[in-house]
């Protein structure tokens, strides 16, 4: 009698075929993968020839770099345990940083050099800083003689220089009222008065930024201590900050607000004392957006114990539309069609922070929504793309450092 198949046969070969197929598909996806990761890293390293700089606990590697004028990429990886920061540094003043880089992750740093020495920070604030040799190339000399005329920048920077100084008389009379609360024993004044002292410091923070010393000892947060809140060196806003809304006393505060007294006076002072290249005059301003964008918008890490962050952003705008229309004129006959995309962006931030205004102030920020966050990030990322446009229209990109310091 012969043998009929078994109905069960058929399936196990069907199997057996689903099987291979799906095996020969992920090894098709995993070499795709492959390829195409191999490609973008091909072409990052083509694009950007990234200098890679590692941040350890306490020290970097490497921490001394030479490099070439012009433009250069620098990657930085985090293998500490907590979130740092990395600038290069011209004298006191601040070139290009790179805050809140996350452990285990890296981010980089696009800086434009000119020919020169400067400093690097890696890490904490304790730790040794580093240096930067940049060597001058025939681009850069070419780029040295082909100067714009300085004559137009002078009435937007004199008026910007007229702006530091009201606003930074503002944010003294502001820090006295702070310190003056904080001597007489009365926490819930002073933590209406931290709000507004805080507010007018962002509204000069993108220039206030460029000095490294001044801003680390008014500004700088709790992660880049060694103790965190606990070490002796922090200080400024947010050790009174942290007091205030975490503490909830002002045990041992009073000195702390005498000294931010006197370095946001000494601040003024700084401010009028250094000379701010036109170059320089959008590029603060788009750094202190990007870092809205890409820091403090999404984390709230700024204003972690009062929740205060929506103030410090409408300040910010305040710098960046100031900046803006200082240039309108010039932007009117180099740039006509830049200004409808700024004026656009500049709308639609403020109108997304309008949104959480309060009759006094605005709204606390843990009650903003991860999604709101986002839409402000990107408001602000918008806006910094924008505003990138305006260097070139108006002839500032290979402007040499010698020439704006005249």
């Amino acid at each position: 009698m012969p043998n009929l198949a078994s109905p069960q046969a058929s399936p196990p070969r069907a199997l057996r075929w689903a099987v291979a197929g799906s095996v020969i598909v992920m090894i098709a996806a995993g070499g795709l993968f492959y390829y195409a990761s191999q490609r973008a890293a091909a072409k990052r390293q083509t694009q950007h020839d990234e200098i890679v700089v590692t941040i350890h606990p306490h020290s970097c590697e490497p921490n001394a770099l030479t490099v070439p004028a012009g433009r250069a990429s620098f990657r930085i990886v985090n293998r500490s345990d907590r979130a740092v920061e990395w600038e290069i540094l011209d004298g006191l003043l601040v070139l290009e940083e790179r805050e809140n880089i996350a452990p285990g992750l890296s981010q980089v740093i696009n800086a434009n050099l000119l020919p020169g020495d400067y400093a690097i920070t890696c890490g904490l604030l304790s730790n040794p800083r580093g240096t930067l040799h940049v060597t001058p190339t025939a681009a850069s000399e070419a780029a040295a003689q082909a100067k714009p005329s300085m004559v137009a920048f002078i009435g937007p920077l004199s008026e910007f220089r007229v702006y530091l100084s009201s606003q930074s008389t503002t944010l003294i009379k502001a820090v006295n009222a702070l310190e003056q609360a904080i001597a007489t024993g009365d926490l819930s004044q002073a933590q209406a008065l931290y709000a507004p002292a805080s507010a007018a410091y962002q509204r000069i923070a993108p220039a206030a930024q460029r000095l490294a010393e001044l801003d680390n000892a008014i500004n700088a947060r709790a992660d880049y201590f060694e103790r965190r809140e606990q070490d002796p060196a922090f200080a400024g806003f947010h050790r009174i900050e942290y007091a205030l809304f975490q503490q909830r006393t002002l045990v041992d505060l009073a000195p702390v607000a005498q000294q931010l007294t006197r370095d946001v006076t000494t601040l003024k002072q700084q401010l009028l004392a250094q000379s701010l290249p036109p170059e320089q005059l959008v590029s603060i301003v788009v750094r202190n957006l990007n870092s809205l964008a890409e820091v403090r918008a999404s984390s709230g890490e700024e204003e972690r114990y009062s929740h205060t962050d929506l103030n410090g952003f409408a300040a910010n705008l305040d710098a960046t539309r100031k900046v803006v229309d200082l240039l309108r004129p010039l932007l009117s006959k180099s740039a006509v069609e830049l200004l409808p995309k700024i004026d656009s962006a500049i709308t639609a931030l403020d109108a997304d922070l309008n949104g959480f205004k309060l009759k006094e102030g605005y709204a606390s920020y843990d009650t903003v929504s991860a999604e709101q966050r986002k839409q402000i990030a990107d408001k602000a990322r918008t806006l910094a793309d924008a505003l990138d446009g305006i260097d070139p229209a108006l002839g500032l990109s290979g402007l040499s450092a010698e020439d704006s310091n005249r």
